[in-house]
């Protein structure tokens, strides 16, 4: 795989993969409930371009749950999801970011990739297109495969 640039709008609720210049995939996504912001503890996605540092989940099978970075064995489905039901899911793989603008989303306190900002599955019954997530940039967990 070349190396891709990651652009994230979040008034259109969308990230875009970029190379050489052009948009090789464009997938619908769901950002930060808190809306956009670059500083850490603020809840907020950070803006700019990004390129994906750290893949975690490799070989995992869809709907696999990590936490804290790593798997935890189940697998993601209703009986789950009825057990924990505020459970904030990261799925199948976690796409850790890097900021690539130094001083806007890369150093000090507002460095993505200290902020631990992912992209990551999330349920497929979780609404894309409305930011609800903590920080992270959450995708359906088929294009978060195709996205590795």
């Amino acid at each position: 795989m070349r190396d891709r640039l990651i652009r994230i709008s979040i008034p259109e609720q969308r990230l875009d993969l970029l190379e050489g210049g052009a948009v090789a995939a464009s997938y619908p996504v769901s950002t930060a409930r808190n809306g956009p912001g670059e500083q850490r503890g603020s809840g907020c996605t950070p803006r700019g371009w990004h390129r994906i540092r750290i893949k975690i989940g490799a070989g995992l099978p869809i709907n696999a749950v990590l936490t804290g970075r790593r798997p935890t064995g189940e697998i993601y489905g209703e009986e789950l999801a009825g057990r924990y039901p505020e459970r904030d899911w990261i799925l199948s793989r976690i796409l850790w970011l890097t900021g690539l603008e130094t001083g806007f989303n890369r150093g000090g306190n507002c460095d993505t990739l200290r902020r631990f900002i992912y992209l990551h599955g999330c349920p497929d019954t979780a609404p894309m297109g409305v930011p609800l997530s903590h920080g992270c940039i959450r995708m359906r967990n088929r294009e978060v495969l195709e996205a590795v």
